[in-house]
């Protein structure tokens, strides 16, 4: 889907993943004045989606667990562009069938394994934002921010259960 922010210089965005029904205040704040919201499975009920849609715009994939009325029909992958910019969610990064470098992306945005990383590989950032409330192999529950302008990312990864916003 096609974005279009006339008149802004940059374009904010909010990625979360993992919720599993719970959207934390700490989470809902930082994600206050963000434009758009990505969020990538493992939504746990639609109640965490109608929340994030009081924040922003949201597009969300689902997640191996998101089985349930209203997050079944959730799409597996999503094509987001916004600018120049061409960003692919997907939950399970392993399920990844695409060459993301070839066929144009810019970024490449998961969840899944409650693990925040920020690489890049053949040009394409590659992000995965934790998990926002069940973090695991010691990390804090966490998000992230996509910062684009024109066709530049940057990616921040922003802890949320530390009181450091």
């Amino acid at each position: 889907m096609l974005l279009n922010f006339r008149n802004k210089e940059s374009v904010v965005v909010g990625v979360i993943a993992d919720t599993h029904g719970l959207l934390l205040p700490a989470a809902i704040k930082a994600l206050e004045g963000v434009d758009l919201i990505v969020h990538a499975g493992d939504v746990g009920n639609t109640e965490v989606l109608d929340d994030l849609k009081s924040i922003a715009p949201v597009f969300a994939v689902r997640g191996n667990m998101d089985g349930v009325e209203g997050l079944r029909e959730l799409p597996e992958t999503e094509v987001i562009e916004i600018g120049g910019v061409l960003l692919y969610a997907i939950h399970n990064i392993h399920r990844l069938d695409i060459v993301p470098s070839t066929a144009g992306f810019d970024a490449v945005i998961f969840g899944h394994s409650h693990c925040p990383s920020v690489s890049e590989q053949k040009g394409v950032l590659f992000l995965n934002p934790g998990s926002a409330t069940q973090p695991r192999r010691n990390y804090p529950a966490s998000l992230a921010l996509l910062h684009v302008g024109g066709n530049i990312i940057k990616a921040k990864i922003v802890n949320i259960d530390d009181g450091s916003l």
